[in-house]
């Protein structure tokens, strides 16, 4: 897909079929994830990819909507702060490179006629639990992801003269 229009067709999927995700297309969503940029080239993340069938009462401890489990996976992005890189003011950019590679996934994963939804309102101590995070390891993000039962709705942005400050910021 062209890439405008690629971004114009991404949305927060809230329901999914139980189809299964092709195991190509898994790869070249993962792959893609894996091609992020971070910070001085570390990649200071690990995706956990779980198949959600039998798992619904543990990934409802995760996060409560039922959808979650309606996708057949579900993806965590975990940073690893101590691999990451520091600004020289202490800035731990981890947050910042998790997030990049599961931006490139969700958009790969559009890509591929599949659907995610960004979710950040998680218990990271749940999540911790029932992936069996060892210490240092931080979940940042979930996606569900699955083929769309629903449809996009319309998206409300700010303008780009809301957004957008060009040379300084008053």
């Amino acid at each position: 897909m062209e890439f405008q229009a690629l971004i114009r067709a991404r949305y927060s999927c809230r329901a999914y079929k139980p189809d299964p995700v092709p195991e190509e297309a898994l790869k070249r969503v993962l792959q893609a994830a894996i091609l992020a940029p971070t910070a001085a080239n570390r990649q200071p993340f690990r995706l956990i990819v779980l198949r959600t069938a039998g798992r619904e009462a543990e990934l409802r401890r995760i996060y409560k909507a039922d959808w979650l489990a309606q996708a057949p996976l579900v993806v965590c992005a975990c940073g690893i702060p101590v691999e990451t890189w520091v600004r020289m003011d202490g800035k731990n950019y981890n947050d910042v490179d998790v997030a990049i590679a599961m931006d490139h996934l969700i958009l790969a994963a559009a890509n591929e006629g599949l659907g995610t939804c960004w979710i950040g309102a998680f218990d990271p101590a749940a999540a911790r639990e029932v992936l069996g995070l060892p210490e240092g390891v931080e979940p940042i993000a979930l996606t569900p992801l699955g083929y769309p039962a629903d449809a996009p709705r319309a998206k409300r942005r700010k303008s780009m003269d809301e957004l957008v400050k060009w040379e300084r910021w008053s």
